[in-house]
């Protein structure tokens, strides 16, 4: 796998998101939830809305602000409607305080 660096564990906040542009890609996020890291793409597969700007994000579960559709953030599953497509999600691998992702072997 290559991994890419996106950001420090410090630069997202605890239980929130981090929205990272990437040259060449779509956004993606970073959740943090208690001392786990995730990556995701960063839009709602429903709305084409952001999901770190005006989602909700409740344990796991990342809500979109746009039509209220959920995914959890460890799998990209669907856990509400008006939502089908699951999100994609990314392998993450933490060095120190650096996330690194696989964004290109998934």
């Amino acid at each position: 796998m290559t991994w890419t660096r996106l950001c420090s564990i410090s630069d997202i906040s605890e239980d929130d998101g981090l929205r990272i542009d990437r040259d060449g890609r779509g956004p993606l996020a970073a959740w943090r939830v208690g001392d786990a890291v995730f990556v995701t793409d960063d839009t709602c597969t429903h709305g084409q809305a952001s999901l770190t700007e005006g989602g909700i994000l409740d344990g796991f579960q990342i809500e979109c602000g746009l039509h209220l559709g959920a995914f959890d953030v460890r799998d990209g599953k669907v856990t509400s409607a008006p939502c089908t497509i699951p999100l994609r999600v990314y392998p993450v691998r933490i060095e120190a305080d650096e996330v690194f992702a696989a964004l290109n072997d998934t």
